[in-house]
């Protein structure tokens, strides 16, 4: 099971940048662990610390950038991340959703995610909305002046609205809808056909008895 995802109004945080990489995301020293958590502390960590980190490290002793945008104080706590065109290139990591999640993130907004990248967001129960470059550009703009901005998503009426009024509609495939709005994950979306499955194998058991002798 994943956490479930049905609305969210949160703070926006403007990444303005196109081509980040996952190794950007979370780099690949810090890909010793496939237990989920604990990789928010290092997300964007070239950017965010002024120094090299590496895993174990106490992150409170590091000296973090204040350029970087996720550092600034008017953005602490953002929830959603908007960025630029083919954000999550490059490996295929899935860490780089976990560092998301763990960091705080529940939806991200540009024009493309990388397909490995938009997969993995909606199997940990992050929602990735792709839309118009135009569209974006005008969310940029609406942060850009009012550093306070939010966004109320509502994924089961598929609509944005942004704290300055904007509203627009984004499309999903109805299977990842239903899968983010009632937390299920691979694993959990299978298991909800065991019934069928259970037949399947009382008739292949009748049908090919020598193959379970």
């Amino acid at each position: 099971m994943i956490e479930a995802f049905a609305s969210l109004d949160a703070l926006v945080a403007p990444l303005d940048r196109a081509n980040v990489d996952t190794d950007a995301i979370i780099p690949k020293q810090f890909l010793k662990s496939v237990r989920r958590t604990g990789f928010g502390p290092n997300l964007f960590d070239e950017w965010r610390y002024l120094d090299r980190g590496e895993p174990g490290q106490d992150v409170a002793a590091r000296q973090p950038n204040p350029d970087f945008v996720l550092n600034e104080a008017r953005y602490l706590g953002a929830q959603i991340l908007l960025t630029r065109d083919n954000f999550g290139c490059g490996s295929s990591r899935e860490h780089a959703v976990w560092a998301l999640r763990d960091f705080g993130i529940r939806a991200l907004i540009a024009p493309r995610f990388a397909d490995i990248f938009r997969d993995n967001c909606y199997k940990n129960g992050l929602l990735p909305l792709e839309l118009a470059p135009a569209l974006i550009d005008r969310f940029f703009e609406e942060v850009a002046a009012q550093p306070t901005c939010r966004m109320r998503i509502d994924l089961a009426s598929q609509s944005i609205q942004t704290s300055g009024g904007v509203e627009v509609h984004f499309d999903i495939e109805p299977l990842r809808k239903r899968c983010l709005l009632e937390g299920l994950d691979d694993i959990a979306l299978t298991l909800a056909r065991t019934d069928r499955i259970q037949a399947y194998e009382v008739q292949r058991r009748a049908l090919e008895p020598w193959l379970f002798s």
